[in-house]
């Protein structure tokens, strides 16, 4: 097992904290980060600084113009970028583009790249990942999918609604997912890609929800006799679900690696204020109190890089790492959210306000315990394999 990243992925990483922490981090207070997320003007901004640093988008291939990071590369660079909420905006590696871009780059055509992978990766345009529904609908369950996909002649007639969908307004085009009717793959899960300009594509609403750093929020979405040709099929019909885990393993673990960021920033801003804030005759950190959690935050944020680490020498060595990246999003997710915790706890009434990013960071890392899977759900996942007596 060798966790030893290249030396010019330590100087990107390096060059990206630098960036972040220099040129983002003074964006957090901008007006353009909204209750929904940053705007595309904001995105456009950040990603316009992030090209002149030469630090956009380096984990595409370098057909677009990327360095073709790999995993373990990524999570250098991702952590790196993390350190601002804003940094994985600037430099085009958030969700849920960058899951959207590995998967097109696996199983999208030549056709299929040219048209929506080569613009998504240059940063000209935003995507969407069309799954989840409303219940009934599917959810953490995606065998309970409502979406419908019948043939007319040439033409797939989509209906149906989602909800919680990332960065649907303003994105320019949408993977969806749909359960097919009829034919030899009735009832089979299928993607297809289609332009969100299309008229029968129509956002209901934006949902007020607890985070804010993913651009376009999260949108209700409905397909309403959405017609789209043969050839906007993702992939093979039929294959949806197997489609939907090549994007999702991966992407659980860059969440981990953008979130572990932001819990190193929080550590360290916690950890400033108990060096020089004083109470009952000494400074805060002298006090076993707090200088126990600060010990506890650094043991989590250890425990999470190492996990991440290993999930992603898994991945690069070829492997589906599907249990491991189960054990990282639960592990992970839950670790940083007891570092925002401590972190806010640390610095009192002032943690609560937005005098500092930690109260912003406390609520959006809420969510990340939910999205890719509750804890619950890769709980049961990991439990049925060991019950079965599969080591992975």
């Amino acid at each position: 097992m060798n966790f030893s990243v290249p030396a010019q992925v330590l100087e990107l990483a390096s060059r990206v904290k630098e960036f972040v922490r220099d040129i983002v981090v003074p964006y957090e207070t901008d007006e353009r980060w909204t209750s929904h997320g940053p705007t595309d003007d904001l995105r456009r901004e950040l990603n316009d600084l992030a090209r002149k640093a030469g630090v956009f988008a380096p984990h595409v291939s370098k057909e677009y113009g990327g360095q073709g990071l790999s995993h373990l590369g990524q999570a250098a660079v991702f952590t790196a970028a993390g350190y601002s909420m804003l940094g994985p905006v600037a430099l085009h590696c958030a969700a849920p583009d960058e899951g959207n871009m590995h998967l097109l780059d696996v199983v999208a055509r030549p056709d299929q790249r040219e048209r929506y992978l080569k613009p998504l990766a240059t940063g000209a345009g935003r995507s969407c990942f069309c799954m989840t529904e409303p219940s009934p609908g599917a959810g953490s369950d995606p065998s309970q999918l409502l979406t419908t996909a019948r043939l007319d002649g040439n033409t797939w007639v989509i209906d149906g609604e989602k909800w919680l969908i990332t960065g649907a307004e303003g994105a320019a085009f949408a993977i969806i997912m749909a359960k097919v009717v009829g034919g030899e793959a009735d009832g089979r899960a299928t993607m297809f890609l289609a332009d969100m300009s299309d008229d029968a594509i129509k956002i209901e609403r934006t949902l007020d929800t607890i985070d804010s750093s993913f651009t376009g929020g999260h949108a209700v979405v409905r397909f309403d006799q959405l017609r789209v040709p043969s050839d906007a099929i993702l992939g093979e019909i039929g294959e949806g679900y197997k489609y939907a885990q090549i994007r999702l393993a991966p992407a659980r673990l860059t969440h981990c690696m953008r979130w572990l960021g932001s819990a190193i920033r929080a550590q360290e801003i916690a950890t400033e204020f108990a060096r020089r804030r004083t109470a009952f005759g000494k400074v805060l950190g002298e006090h076993e109190g707090v200088s126990f959690m600060l010990a506890d935050n650094a043991m989590d944020i250890h425990t999470s890089q190492l996990t991440i680490w290993h999930t992603a020498w898994l991945l690069d060595k070829g492997e589906k790492a599907s249990a491991e990246s189960s054990m990282a999003k639960v592990i992970c997710s839950e670790a940083i959210a007891r570092v925002a915790d401590r972190s806010l706890q640390i610095l009192g009434g002032l943690g609560t306000t937005r005098d500092t990013i930690v109260e912003r960071f406390y609520r959006d890392v809420r969510a990340f315990r939910i999205y890719d899977g509750p804890s619950e759900v890769h709980r049961w996942a990991i439990g049925r394999r060991l019950v079965r007596g599969h080591t992975k």
